[in-house]
């Protein structure tokens, strides 16, 4: 047998990441019953972001490598700054990615009972205390990273103080912010987080799900590892910014675990995208004080955002895979994600003509009254697409920056004097233009050459260098097109400490085109389709839609033009 035959056969094998050699080398030693059960645990608090979908697609994705099963929490300890609406739009940005978690959605207020017991065991262990002291001057007495902390006055009361103190905590004795349960440990600790951390709060806010039944909460430091061990986590994965918590996840569960089993946190790095911004107060912000239109307007880089302007799952995942994990922190650019969309979108996207800037064609030797119909493929990558029927008539339309009355030698459209082709029709040649009183053209006036038709005419197969798509006029439907750009001129707006994020917004992020033209099959177009429209990019059918007002969104072009405008 050839060698190189048979090199090329072999599938391709690709190394495992960091985190899939821990888990594999656990599940050789036995480890947890050979089970593998990580979770998801989103802060309802936001919409979830382009990050965030890449860490749906790492735990999950682990779950279903390793035949196990993977959880969705939410960490709901801060009613503050919860809402419903956060929850609806989580359950379906993991669902439109494609993923299901095992059994019913979990939340950490289903474990308040248990967690308040526990902290009931360790101030009765002498390992937790109430501190009267304000938030302010806890901080102060945390010390610095190279400095001891200074013990709280109260950090000796006796148990008995510390329960009775808890129990009115609990029962809304005292105002909000009076009093904090912290843990005891070690005010010189190399680690700040060890510096007798705050295990609950007062807060006289009802939460959404359990009312006014509490009115004190759990950080999340002391909620986390206790909800993994609750629910049976085996693999708790984090983002990097956690690996200093680490000590104190496992920390807590040393003071109320006595099982074999223990779930264990693994830290990976973020994986940040340019020219957006990631954190949710910024992008809250720029939906509160109207910079966007909503969470899901398509330059935001949330996950309904993308799906607004026409992103698929399927792009998000591969994406998500070409990122990798790592455990060093990196910009990932903007570029990446946009060749995901394209790589997809090429492959299902139905092709459409469409002329979005349109100026008026007449073929001064076709019949005024006739119509005929030619037939295109809808998509080439696609052979089971089959082909559809364009009506062609004497007046059509064409992109304006399509011609040029004095073009440069390598301009291969139209321009007058030179033929060029109509795609899936004839070969033209434009003969005078007809302009306004400011000097704009209006008419392009062409002859057509009627053995030209492709695929059945006498000359189908004479080639000229320019092919351009169009519309008939008589048939054309109008839509209103939004070409979206980043919404960010700079490549970093979150990382200039001296300005403010919004300084950098980009002025052009949003172009609106009315009165498009558009081939008539598009009447039936419906919210979340996508198309490409040919020699012009891929767009989607905006939400607000409707038969009677179509409105398009642009997801991306057909090339990417911004990296190389931005690198001249």
């Amino acid at each position: 047998m050839d060698s190189k035959h048979s090199e090329a056969e072999e599938p391709e094998v690709k190394s495992l990441n960091f985190i899939e050699q821990i888990i594999e080398e656990e599940l050789a030693a036995g480890k947890n019953d050979g089970r593998v059960l990580t979770r998801f645990p989103p802060e309802p608090n936001g919409y979830l972001h382009i990050g965030h979908a890449t860490s749906i697609c790492l735990n999950f994705g682990l779950a279903a490598k390793y035949n196990g099963k993977c959880n969705l929490r939410f960490d709901d300890t801060n009613p503050s700054k919860e809402d419903p609406e956060y929850i609806d739009s989580i359950l379906a940005d993991v669902r439109w990615l494609g993923f299901q978690w095992d059994g019913e959605v979990r939340y950490a207020s289903d474990y308040f009972q248990q967690l308040y017991d526990w902290a009931e065991q360790m101030i009765l262990a002498g390992k937790a205390y109430v501190d009267d002291q304000p938030a302010e001057v806890i901080s102060a007495q945390r010390g610095t990273p190279t400095e001891p902390g200074v013990e709280s006055p109260y950090r000796g009361r006796d148990a008995a103080e510390n329960l009775d103190l808890f129990r009115r905590m609990k029962n809304g004795e005292f105002p909000a912010g009076s009093r904090v349960l912290r843990a005891k440990i070690d005010m010189t600790s190399s680690n700040m987080l060890l510096r007798d951390p705050i295990m609950y709060r007062i807060m006289h806010v009802a939460h959404y799900r359990t009312g006014d039944q509490w009115c004190i909460y759990p950080m999340y430091d002391y909620t986390h590892g206790q909800s993994d061990y609750l629910e049976g986590i085996t693999h708790s994965i984090c983002t990097l910014e956690f690996e200093v918590h680490r000590p104190l996840y496992n920390w807590f569960l040393d003071q109320l675990v006595d099982t074999v089993y223990r779930p264990r946190q693994i830290e990976f790095a973020r994986r940040n995208l340019s020219y957006t911004v990631m954190s949710k107060r910024m992008l809250l912000e720029l939906v509160q004080k109207g910079y966007v239109d909503g969470w899901d307007d398509p330059r935001m880089p949330t996950i309904s955002g993308l799906r607004r302007a026409g992103y698929t799952p399927e792009s998000i995942r591969l994406f998500a895979e070409k990122v990798g994990v790592a455990r060093r922190e990196i910009v990932v650019d903007m570029s990446l994600l946009e060749f995901c969309a394209r790589e997809h979108l090429n492959k299902i996207a139905p092709r459409v003509m469409a002329v979005l800037d349109p100026v008026r064609v007449v073929l001064e030797n076709y019949p005024g009254d006739h119509t005929e119909w030619v037939e295109v493929e809808n998509n080439p990558e696609d052979a089971s697409a089959g082909t559809r029927l364009l009506p062609f008539s004497r007046e059509l339309f064409i992109e304006r920056e399509d011609f040029m009355e004095e073009a440069p030698k390598k301009f291969f459209r139209m321009t007058i004097g030179n033929e060029v082709r109509l795609k899936g029709a004839y070969i033209v040649k434009c003969e005078r233009v007809e302009k306004d009183a400011e000097g704009r053209v209006q008419t392009l006036f062409c002859t057509y050459d009627a053995g030209t038709r492709s695929g059945d005419g006498p000359d189908s197969g004479r080639k000229v260098k320019g092919t351009l798509h169009w519309v008939s006029a008589k048939a054309a439907i109008e839509a209103e097109v939004r070409l979206y750009d980043r919404l960010f001129k700079d490549e970093d707006p979150a990382g200039h400490k001296d300005a403010d994020f919004k300084t950098f917004l980009n002025e052009h992020s949003l172009r609106v085109l009315k009165h498009c033209k558009l081939e008539p099959g598009l009447h039936a177009a419906r919210p979340g389709d996508r198309f490409q429209f040919q020699r012009l990019g891929y767009f989607c059918v905006d939400k607000s839609s409707t038969p009677d007002g179509l409105i398009f969104n642009r997801t991306v072009g057909l090339k990417d033009t911004w990296s190389k405008q931005n690198a001249r």
